[in-house]
């Protein structure tokens, strides 16, 4: 299939797709795990992926509810994969789940204590 290549990270993943697909589509097809709850329109804010300066030309510009919705966090890099448009190459950082996170912080300090004894 022709088309433009989003390769999505840290999973390492890549995959081909269409003008115009979104990069939650993307992700479906690439079967890498995006976050969402409010069926892709726009709404739970959960699909927030980030994309650096060099990829952003990859997407099309932001619609005035997703530049709405994610505020300062867009001037960030951060895009919700719901509404970003492939158009050219990107590359995507999928950020880690925040519930993921917080048990990662935990088991790191409970290991530094163990460490302690």
């Amino acid at each position: 299939m022709s088309g433009f290549e989003v390769h999505f990270w840290p999973d390492d993943k890549k995959i081909s797709v269409r003008a115009g697909t979104t990069l939650l589509d993307a992700g479906r097809k690439a079967k890498v795990h995006i976050r969402t709850r409010c069926g892709a329109k726009a709404a739970c804010l959960m699909c927030k992926v980030k994309v650096n300066d060099a990829s952003s030309k990859g997407l099309a510009p932001m619609n005035v509810n997703e530049r709405l919705k994610l505020g300062s966090q867009a001037e960030e890099g951060y895009r919700l994969a719901c509404q970003a448009r492939v158009v050219g190459p990107v590359q995507v950082t999928i950020p880690e789940d925040p519930l993921k996170a917080a048990i990662r912080a935990q088991l790191a300090r409970q290991a530094e204590d163990d460490d302690l004894f």
